[in-house]
């Protein structure tokens, strides 16, 4: 299954709101059924989700379920725009272990 990648930049002085939101659910989305990793990161001005789900149908129902619908609504008019959502297929190199999340 793919990795997907999802940046998030929240608008000047909303940083710790949107923080907030995302923190919020996470233990929902870890709850889902297919959710093999969702973790997230932040930098100076950016959050990023590293996401990884059991097979399409686990990662549909995500893109379609509550806890998606509640994050999109707490984060309504607080983002610098939409968040750049990446699909990734890893290049496995090297050391199985090392080469692919």
């Amino acid at each position: 299954m793919p990795v997907i990648v999802a940046i998030i930049t929240p608008k000047p002085g909303e940083f710790d709101a949107v923080e907030e939101v995302l923190t919020r659910l996470i233990p929902d989305v870890h709850a889902e059924d297919g959710c093999e990793l969702y973790a997230l990161h932040k930098g100076k001005d950016r959050f990023v989700f590293v996401e990884k789900w059991r097979d399409s149908a686990a990662l549909g129902a995500h893109g379609t379920g509550a806890n998606i619908k509640a994050l999109n609504a707490g984060l309504k008019g607080r983002l610098a725009g939409p968040p750049d959502v990446q699909v990734l297929e890893a290049v496995p190199v090297g050391d199985p272990a090392k080469g692919a999340v």
